[in-house]
């Protein structure tokens, strides 16, 4: 049923941020690949064709100093740590496409082939910068953007120390930008999500930009610079090349190239946005390529309203946060949570309160409870419906209506809403349950009762099919117990209707209450 949709519809490319290996996995990391992961599955289900990319980002002066202090070479260094992000999609089930990592061959043949047209472009030339830069964010500082530490050192606004750096270098001419940066944002008002976020992206793009050093000589863990091996390129030059490398580039003949790029998406934290909205549409258009779409900058979380740090000892741990919880739970109170582009903050009791609530009593009570009924009442199998009536065509309708709402909540990065969306129809379901009341149905009218169980299992159905790029393992485990085909799960599949007669398997729950006595704290 998708493959005669895939010809309608447009093909989609979604990118996280490369991951930078000094880092070890934490809930910033599967935040932003949750978001990706969300998208990249609606997608599919929706009929589209997609590519999901995440990987990591290999080079730079931090991690060249890390490997140093450990005794090994960058190389090895970077191969360990790259799999810790590698390992992250089998336990948080993601399923990017593709992962790349900036040390691969391919993916330096195309940022040498990308600086080679911007210098040909006249937009590369050779001088020598002098100025402040920061080694653990890989960035240089304007003079106006530090402050002064109390021990006399000088920081940057992310708090990393910055040190004054000397060197020959050559710079990308960011300063002729300005004006068609500023007239790009005005013709694309959806390049750059949420609002606020763009809004401050133009603010700083008017209040002048500065040509950019691209390259460096002060350390060797990078890539070369075309003709000049005594430079290698700036990490973050290098670093968003990558969303190009993996679609062939620079083949802009090949199939994924042609078929993916511009890509729909690069999902990024506010804290790199000004890479991805202000330098990288600089260099694609000086290159004479297509700028990307969008950009989206999500929040970051605190932890039970602390900043998130090692020396606080508070980092939420990836794989512990679905030991504890679970992996469809923590999926849906991540995107369910926090509107999403704001800051928010992870509790243990708004976790709790979200599983016992939505999930338990909400969503799972309802398919367990209907289910059971079938299941006794009618044979275990899907009942034959009479004539509906306005009560049963209006929670019909509402649940139709579902997957254009979350298509338009999810095409701007809503997915709170489009959540909200899907339990506005929960809400309304038990309240139908509770209305008609098929347990007295039973002994009064049982081919109305029939009917009503048959409107409520395929309204089950139909929130299953929606909610499973959200949650993989239990809406499918609800498909299972409804008896529904493996490929009959596709969006394509919401409008046919339930086949009366079908056996369905004895339910059980899919959604199990959190019980406080089982936590096992960390400690």
């Amino acid at each position: 049923m998708a493959g005669a949709q895939n010809l309608e519809k447009a093909p989609y490319y979604i990118t996280t941020p490369i991951y930078y290996v000094n880092d070890s996995p934490h809930i910033g990391h599967v935040y932003t690949t949750l978001a990706c992961d969300v998208l990249a599955r609606f997608m599919r289900l929706d009929g589209r064709d997609v590519k999901f990319l995440t990987g990591t980002d290999e080079h730079g002066q931090k991690v060249e100093r890390s490997a140093q202090a450990r005794g090994t070479d960058p190389q090895a260094f970077t191969d360990k740590m790259s799999r810790n992000f590698r390992d992250l999609s089998g336990p948080w089930k993601f399923t990017n496409d593709d992962f790349i990592r900036t040390t691969e061959e391919r993916h330096v043949h195309a940022c040498q082939d990308l600086w080679r047209k911007l210098k040909d472009a006249g937009d590369i030339y050779l001088g020598s910068y002098a100025g402040w830069y920061a080694v653990r964010d890989e960035a240089f500082y304007g003079e106006d953007e530090l402050t002064d530490g109390e021990d006399g050192r000088k920081y940057a606004p992310s708090g990393a120390e910055v040190d004054w750096v000397e060197e020959p270098s050559y710079f990308f001419r960011l300063s002729a930008w300005q004006d068609r940066l500023l007239r790009f944002y005005q013709d694309n008002p959806d390049f750059i999500g949420p609002d606020a976020r763009r809004n401050e992206v133009i603010s700083f793009v008017k209040s002048g930009l500065r040509d950019l050093s691209v390259s460096r000589t002060t350390f060797a863990w990078g890539i070369q610079v075309p003709d000049d091996p005594a430079h290698i390129m700036y990490v973050w030059l290098d670093a968003l090349t990558n969303y190009i490398t993996a679609v062939g580039y620079p083949d802009t003949e090949a199939p994924d190239y042609r078929k993916f790029w511009p890509a729909d998406l690069h999902m990024v934290g506010k804290d790199i946005l000004r890479f991805h909205a202000v330098y990288w549409p600089a260099f694609l258009m000086a290159a004479d390529l297509e700028p990307p779409k969008r950009v989206y900058a999500h929040g970051w979380w605190t932890n039970e309203g602390q900043k998130i740090s090692k020396s606080l000892g508070n980092v939420i741990d990836a794989y512990q946060l679905i030991n504890d919880y679970g992996l469809d739970q923590a999926r849906y109170f991540l995107l369910r949570e926090v509107p999403f582009g704001n800051d928010g903050d992870f509790s243990h009791r708004a976790m709790v309160s979200r599983i016992n609530n939505d999930l338990a009593n909400d969503f799972g009570n309802l398919a367990q409870r209907v289910l059971s009924m079938i299941h006794k009442n009618c044979d275990g199998k899907i009942p034959e419906p009479g004539e509906l009536m306005p009560s049963d065509e209006s929670l019909l309708a509402a649940t139709q209506a579902v997957l254009p709402k979350m298509r338009s909540e999810l095409s701007v990065q809503a997915f709170h809403r489009s959540l909200e969306a899907v339990w506005a129809v929960v809400g309304q379901a038990n309240r139908y349950v509770d209305e008609m009341a098929p347990w007295v149905l039973r002994k009064t009218d049982r081919a109305r009762m029939e009917t009503v169980l048959y409107v409520l299992a395929d309204v089950i159905r139909q929130l299953a099919i929606v909610t499973q790029p959200f949650m993989p393992d239990a809406p499918a485990a609800l498909l299972d117990q409804l008896g529904q085909p493996h490929d009959a799960r596709d969006f394509a599949s919401l409008p046919t209707r339930l086949e009366p007669g079908r056996a369905i398997a004895k339910p059980s729950g899919v959604f199990p209450r959190y019980v406080e006595e089982e936590r096992q704290d960390a400690s």
